[in-house]
């Protein structure tokens, strides 16, 4: 059996309120990667380490999601990426803090990953290795879109906390002012029984400059190891603190993926963490909770995508 699951970000309070006029671009970015992927993961064309590269890369392509080009803009209008990745079979892992100019973090991180050491390299640093290993650079304009622009703007005229414009769309407002959380993420199952773990995120709409989440960091964000792998999304900050990541692998040694999933989330609660995380098992098994009005989330199993973004999923 092989598994790939993806997230695209949580947040908001309340029932669902429906799909909006931006959430089809994000469900059909979602479907096409995982239909892709999946069936060259089948046919193992594709290791789960390169499978979460690649579905977090077209995600990171995706400006309607907060990674790569579309992140979200700091307190000085800039853009700041982080990203992370692990191999479960060895735990090898790669992180990439606070790159400016790489189009895709995540490769920058698979490439640290692949090298073997450091695990975590940050700033300037980061993209001239990147740059180094062959991954394209881009511009601040041409990461920047109108949508960040825009949500920027209102963060920084009406003096608001960081985070509070993120669930804005410039064609819709699904949440109002809630915070809100665009990160992006996968999870895999290859063929020979091996899983892996990506993350992806540009943080939250006028964070302070220099500010890291947990979207880089190894066992907060991102863990993969011989048996489960896991991503998360949600307020960074609590994540950190509670060593989300770890922590679902840890809980799954001794209850079931959905149970410790469950856990993970009651535990970062308390500190502000609302999100939701994605987490599978070598058995196949996979959970998507979420503690938030919605996450963008799907999955290729058995051959056949499911994509979602309120309670149910949507056959495709």
């Amino acid at each position: 059996m092989v598994v790939l699951a993806v997230h695209g970000g949580a947040g908001g309070d309340g029932p669902w309120r429906g799909m909006t006029d931006a959430d089809p671009q994000r469900l059909a970015c979602m479907q096409t990667l995982l239909s892709d992927l999946g069936k060259r993961l089948a046919l193992g064309e594709l290791t789960a380490t390169e499978a979460v590269t690649l579905a977090v890369e077209a995600m990171e392509d995706e400006p309607l999601f907060n990674a790569g080009k579309g992140s979200v803009l700091d307190e000085n209008g800039e853009v700041s990426m982080d990203a992370s990745i692990m191999r479960g079979c060895d735990q090898a892992a790669g992180a990439m803090i606070g790159l400016k100019t790489s189009r895709h973090p995540i490769r920058a991180a698979h490439h640290l990953l692949v090298k073997g050491w450091p695990v975590m390299l940050t700033g300037s640093a980061g993209d001239r290795f990147a740059e180094e290993e062959g991954v394209e650079q881009v511009s601040l304009p041409w990461l920047k879109t109108d949508l960040r622009q825009a949500q920027w703007a209102k963060w920084k005229d009406q003096r608001l906390r960081p985070g509070a414009t993120d669930e804005e769309d410039a064609l819709l407002d699904h949440d109002g002012d809630e915070d809100g959380w665009g990160t992006v993420g996968a999870v895999a199952l290859d063929v020979h029984g091996n899983v892996a773990a990506a993350t992806s995120t540009g943080g939250m709409t006028g964070k302070p400059s220099g500010r890291v989440g947990d979207t880089g960091i190894i066992g907060a964000g991102t863990w993969a190891d011989t048996n489960v792998a896991v991503s998360c999304t949600g307020i960074g900050e609590a994540f950190i603190r509670t060593v989300a990541a770890h922590s679902m692998a840890v809980h799954h040694r001794t209850m079931s993926l959905s149970q410790a999933a469950e856990n993970v989330l009651n535990e970062v609660q308390p500190f502000g963490g609302r999100g939701g995380l994605i987490a599978l098992n070598r058995q196949g098994d996979v959970v998507m909770p979420f503690q938030t009005m919605l996450m963008y989330r799907g999955m290729f199993q058995h051959g056949e995508v499911k994509v979602g973004i309120g309670p149910e999923f949507i056959q495709s």
